[in-house]
């Protein structure tokens, strides 16, 4: 049964790509190591958008509007 770490072996020797070749990266390990951190960074603006529509269904929810009138020019 493939495991995780099977899989990201197979990963990993598909590469070394243009990346590692170009000598952007050290190793095959720094391509994976920026993935990792590509894909951290793109959470963090996620959950605070997701947090903010939640927030926003909630005052829809409760009568916390205004007409847009009121609100547009």
């Amino acid at each position: 049964m493939p495991t995780l770490v099977n899989s990201l072996k197979s990963v990993l020797r598909s590469l070394p790509g243009p990346g590692v070749t170009a000598r952007k990266y050290g190793s095959k390990s720094g391509v994976l190591r920026e993935g990792v951190w590509l894909t951290l960074d793109r959470k963090t603006p996620l959950a605070t958008l997701d947090a903010s529509i939640f927030r926003s269904v909630e005052d829809t929810d409760n009568g916390r509007t205004k007409p847009a009138g009121e609100v547009f020019d």
